[in-house]
């Protein structure tokens, strides 16, 4: 599996995304936002801030049910070149309780007293807990690679 920052090509996102290649062509044209690296041939390339523009693309046509015209004016007004809020500049996994202090924080019973979790959800929060917390440092990262580019 190629890493989250390589390039793809077509074929690759066609796949990713379940999306026929010429649909993907047809978007490029529709969509300016979306620019693939063209090499020899016309072969493309597309970064994966554009795979994620087409997912989200694909997100708002086949999900939401927008029309390409509905979202050509989302994107013209920036609504959905980044779908996530940003992280706060302060944002840190110190800052962050553990996954057991957030349980602990559940909603309160009659008596005031924390409710308990049946263990398998526990361990599902704190799964996704542990995700999250890493998908922030890939973000982070990423930013980070961003801002060194000149």
């Amino acid at each position: 599996m190629k890493s989250a920052t390589a390039f793809r090509t077509i074929s690759e996102v066609s796949a990713e995304l379940n999306v026929p290649q010429h649909v993907l062509r047809f978007w490029e044209t529709k969509f300016p936002q979306i620019r693939p690296l063209k090499r020899g041939g016309g072969r493309r390339y597309y970064r994966p801030e554009d795979v994620e523009l087409l997912r989200r693309i694909q997100a708002l046509l086949y999900e939401e049910r927008y029309t390409i015209k509905g979202v050509q004016r989302l994107l013209k007004e920036g609504r959905t070149a980044d779908p996530t809020p940003p992280l706060p500049e302060d944002a840190d996994d110190e800052d962050t309780p553990p996954a057991d202090e957030l349980m602990a924080a559940h909603t309160m019973a009659d008596g005031g007293e924390p409710t308990a979790l049946p263990g398998d959800l526990r361990h599902e929060i704190a799964m996704v807990l542990d995700e999250l917390k890493a998908l922030r440092g890939v973000l982070s990262r990423l930013s980070g690679q961003n801002g060194r580019k000149g």
